[in-house]
């Protein structure tokens, strides 16, 4: 009965909305639990234990909406705010809509086009065809490896993805400044903004999977450019679904993943740094569970001299459904040679509870 008044009351209140066939959904996702990391550097060594948080998922509260048109013709928005669930400090930087803030247009027969701060065509198309983590887990994700697919999220960014054709899906994006405020372009003086481009297609229909993908972002500061292309392939025979993926970077990193305090800092643009890129990975449901396994190497070539060792990651995964909404997980993963030196090292370990709504 109670059920029902409100129902009725919301029809009522909300009668405007409704004929304007306007719908708003509030949505997120709380992720927590606890983990151990250790990272050897040469003689350097650092441990820690306690709460983790965003490791599946990260943790984040949003709205998105639609707003008819006419004519097949949708206005669409979406807001995503990120948090640390064990601090309740807000992620990104400190941003309010640091997860992804874009305005936009869709229609069933041309597609979508969004405006705004998104994640890039690589961590939407490739990820999750090229490894059973895709962009979760931390250390075990792909994008660990596959830096151009880290869930690379990029300011002032313009995006237009087909609809789906047969299981087709074709995307491309360029962000005038991937991070921050666009600055002014001031006759004989050096362009500061960070200009991204992300482009790709993919192929998902019935056991299939296929993404191929290339980003760059480039900068006149230091005349630096870093490219990097990805090709990932997955087949589900049901009882096990099998992951694989090839790519190769060049002159830097589009993005890094952090291992960890110790570790060697990541270098975005890094001139002469060339390296290869391989992962393999298998899931496999058990019961109401999923249990996940995947190997991931960057083969670095020598470089300014320098020689580099190959970076592999080693990573095994079990999550267990509570309900529709919230599971168990668990996890491990160790990677030897982080950023191709010799002696450096990184595992990480931990359990957790994640809630959607």
């Amino acid at each position: 009965m109670k059920k029902t008044l409100l129902a009725a009351a919301l029809t009522v209140g909300f009668f405007g909305v409704a004929q304007a066939e306007t719908s708003v959904t509030l949505y997120g996702v709380i992720d927590t639990g606890i983990g151990y990391n250790k990272v050897e550097v040469g003689n350097y060594e650092a441990k820690k234990v306690g709460l983790i948080n965003g490791v599946q998922s990260g943790s984040r509260w949003g709205l998105k909406g639609t707003e008819d048109l006419g004519d097949g013709l949708q206005a669409i928005f979406q807001l995503e705010s990120g948090f640390d669930s064990s601090t309740g400090v807000s992620g990104q930087g400190g941003r309010l809509f640091g997860r992804h803030l874009t305005i936009g247009l869709q229609g069933e027969s041309w597609g979508r086009l969004d405006l705004g701060r998104q994640t890039n065509i690589a961590s939407k198309y490739f990820a999750d065809i090229a490894s059973p983590f895709g962009a979760s887990f931390g250390q075990a994700n792909v994008g660990a490896t596959f830096g151009s697919s880290n869930t690379v999220r990029w300011d002032n960014m313009v995006m237009y993805q087909t609809p789906n054709f047969s299981g087709f899906q074709f995307g491309v994006g360029y962000s005038f400044n991937t991070s921050g405020s666009q600055d002014w372009d001031v006759d004989n003086t050096v362009d500061t903004n960070d200009k991204g481009l992300t482009t790709g297609l993919r192929y998902a229909n019935g056991p299939i999977g296929a993404a191929l993908t290339y980003d760059q972002i480039e900068t006149d500061v230091n005349d630096a450019k870093v490219k990097a292309w990805n090709l990932g392939l997955s087949y589900d025979f049901e009882v096990v679904k099998l992951h694989a993926g090839f790519g190769q970077t060049k002159d830097g990193w589009i993005a890094g993943q952090n291992f960890g305090q110790g570790a060697p800092s990541h270098s975005q643009y890094l001139d002469g740094l060339e390296a290869n890129l391989y992962t393999v990975g298998v899931s496999a449901p058990v019961g109401a569970g999923k249990v996940m396994a995947s190997w991931a190497m960057a083969d670095f070539d020598d470089l300014n001299g320098q020689e580099l060792d190959k970076q592999s990651i080693y990573s095994l995964g079990y999550t267990y459904a509570l309900s529709k909404r919230t599971n168990f997980y668990a996890y491990g993963s160790y990677a030897d040679n982080v950023y191709g030196l010799d002696d450096a090292k990184s595992t990480a370990v931990g359990v957790g509870i994640r809630h959607q709504f």
